[in-house]
């Protein structure tokens, strides 16, 4: 998840496999070189009918979706690293309440012991680190590999008294905005292709994840052909022309959303909360 601060111009030779232990400089930027699978540049201009309750189809900057809703805006990130909290500020805040990055983090806790690092195998791309369903682990920054996952990102919102629930597939994601619930996901940077990487704890407990380009955003509406993204990154040097909000189409979606095991909440108003967020389908079955 690059982050906001990246200065025009500056490069980085990404990541080749047979490297061993891999450094933040050899892949911060290395998914930059990727070419995109189809995330557009559309902003959905809010300029005509909209709604937060997801009674679609509505009609958003000329585009009819059959469900949009409204969210805050946040433009920029908290951090380098920061994306989880930049999308549920986003979530947060649209229901009236301010929860800084320090709050937030005050909730999840950060554990850096280990510093999150990477190692080529011959198994695949193990990542070591603490244990992201518990709490936010690594320094967000400056350490590419710094994360959590929906467990720990719920205790954010179970905090401020919302009603959660996690989204494992396309049909929890629709009912979800359907409802008028904006979802937190967690995909890949603008939707770009990925290299898949085990994250391991100290425990031994393992996780899916992403090597270089791991992201977390807001999904807010939906037609046939493509889901809404909120994305607080904004333009960097990994793409100048990356929108505030965005369409994706459903297969690039669904692949990048995937490859982080459907990682992913569904935030409303205090209400009925169902299932504990570690569900979903095999992660190393990709399409």
């Amino acid at each position: 998840m690059p982050g906001m601060e990246e200065t025009r111009g500056t490069t980085t030779a990404p990541w080749r496999p047979g490297h061993g232990r891999l450094s933040r400089r050899a892949v911060l930027l290395g998914g930059a070189a990727l070419a995109a699978t189809g995330a557009t540049g559309r902003a959905a201009t809010q300029d005509g009918q909209t709604s937060r309750r997801g009674d679609g189809p509505v009609l958003v900057g000329g585009r009819s979706y059959d469900a949009y809703v409204e969210v805050a805006d946040k433009r920029g990130q908290f951090a380098y690293y920061s994306c989880e909290f930049d999308a549920a500020w986003i979530v947060l805040n649209t229901f009236g309440i301010e929860a800084s990055l320090e709050d937030q983090l005050a909730i999840t806790g950060i554990d850096r012991d280990p510093e999150p690092y990477a190692v080529e195998t011959a198994d695949g791309i193990i990542v070591y680190g603490g244990d992201t369903e518990s709490t936010f682990c690594g320094d967000y920054t400056w350490n590419y590999l710094a994360k959590l996952r929906s467990p720990a990102m719920r205790k954010v919102f179970d905090a401020y008294g919302l009603g959660v629930r996690p989204v494992r597939d396309r049909r929890d994601l629709k009912d979800a905005l359907t409802r008028g619930e904006p979802c937190w996901i967690k995909p890949t940077v603008d939707f770009k292709p990925f290299t898949l990487a085990t994250w391991t704890t100290p425990d031994g407990e393992t996780y899916p994840t992403v090597l270089d380009n791991d992201h977390a955003v807001v999904a807010v509406g939906f037609n046939d052909d493509v889901v809404v993204i909120k994305d607080p990154l904004g333009p960097t040097n990994t793409n100048w022309d990356r929108a505030w909000e965005y369409e994706v189409p459903w297969r690039d979606f669904m692949r990048c959303w995937m490859a982080q095991a459907d990682d992913g909440l569904a935030v409303g108003p205090a209400g009925e909360v169902t299932g504990d967020g570690t569900a979903g389908p095999d992660w190393k079955d990709l399409p």
